[in-house]
């Protein structure tokens, strides 16, 4: 009991001493700077082999599902960094993520939707303040893509002149500031290529939009599919045949029909017909197994989900039925990554 007692009373003298000492200036200052030194020297978990590897860092639809951001994708192929898509939240998950900005090579666009482009000007902000970039952020899209871009750089401008003003060119250059935009013709779908890696863009169904876009990146024998939005297409069949990876948006229509007739019970005619309306340009989760079937890819990632599970029941049921199509899938979340080592048939299904 004595020796109980004495260990209270060690932790209680323990407890007071920290609790007087965080008052002192000098000592919270000292922690502060240990805060800051951890920070700075903070890593992550990107492959250091040679690899195509994809990181979600945006996995839900418009709908809002807490702790997910709206669609985004980084690869990163090698050392180079492409982002596909950028939605609400997405750039402060790629922050949060301490992920090398100076690497990233292009955004490219699948469609001009909101959630796939609002955080468009917080991935410039990034790659461009203290990042020494060489020119203008890349940006490649469908037709409009250059709208969209000097619509922010419109909106940002005088942002652009506070910060060269306040900080200078060696931090903040004028001259970079802004988009290179480039708009695709799909009768020259290859938009990428070093010799390494080669991107290709090709359409996909999202009427009304037109074109809306998805992607193949190809990497030393390695290979990953990204769709964006869209309906059941034979373009992505043709263009995920033995694929390594093909990452698919997912729309769970049984749970969508369920939130458009509570909306009706409710006399919300307008978010019932907005429930309506999205089940006929999305792609089930049963269509887009069959669709990996069909192409014989190797893992599917589900990921634009809608709308997003926020708990292991909804899960079940967004997932109903998956198990009877296809057993080799995997529901992203935000941070789930893929990791493909090139000179190797491996597929490293990790978290970022």
């Amino acid at each position: 009991m004595k020796i109980i007692l004495r260990i209270i009373g060690a932790v209680t003298v323990f407890c007071i001493t920290a609790f007087v000492l965080i008052q002192v200036p000098s000592v919270q200052d000292r922690l502060m700077a240990s805060v800051v030194e951890g920070l700075a020297s903070q890593s992550n978990n990107l492959p250091k082999v040679d690899a195509l590897s994809a990181a979600v860092c945006g996995s839900r639809s418009p709908i809002p599902s807490p702790g997910r951001a709206q669609t985004c994708i980084m690869v990163k192929a090698g050392e180079d960094i492409f982002i596909v898509d950028i939605g609400d939240g997405s750039a402060n998950n790629l922050r949060s993520w301490n992920i090398p900005y100076g690497n990233i090579k292009a955004v490219l666009l699948t469609h001009l939707h909101s959630d796939h482009i609002s955080d468009l000007a917080d991935l410039h902000l990034a790659t461009w303040i203290m990042q020494k970039r060489k020119g203008k952020l890349e940006v490649y899209g469908p037709e409009g893509v250059s709208l969209v871009t000097r619509g922010f750089e419109a909106a940002y401008e005088p942002d652009y002149f506070f910060r060269n003003e306040h900080h200078g060119d060696e931090v903040a250059p004028l001259a970079i500031a802004g988009f290179k935009t480039n708009t695709i013709d799909l009768d020259s779908p290859v938009i990428w290529n070093n010799g390494d890696l080669k991107i290709t863009a090709f359409q996909v169904i999202h009427e009304p939009i037109k074109p809306a876009l998805g992607y193949k990146f190809e990497y030393k024998g390695r290979t990953i599919v990204i769709t964006g939005d869209t309906s059941y297409a034979q373009s992505v069949i043709d263009n995920s045949m033995g694929v390594d990876v093909l990452f698919h948006e997912a729309q769970a229509n049984h749970m969508v029909s369920i939130i458009e007739e509570m909306a009706s019970n409710r006399g919300n005619s307008l978010q019932a017909k907005v429930m309506a309306d999205i089940k006929t340009y999305h792609t089930t989760l049963i269509e887009a197994a069959e669709i990996a079937n069909k192409a014989e890819v190797k893992q599917l990632i589900f990921y634009h989900l809608t709308p997003a599970p926020r708990n292991y029941l909804t899960e079940k049921i967004f997932t109903r039925g998956i198990n009877q199509v296809r057993k080799n899938w995997v529901l992203s979340e935000d941070g789930t990554m893929v990791v493909l080592p090139v000179d190797s048939d491996e597929i490293i299904i990790d978290k970022i």
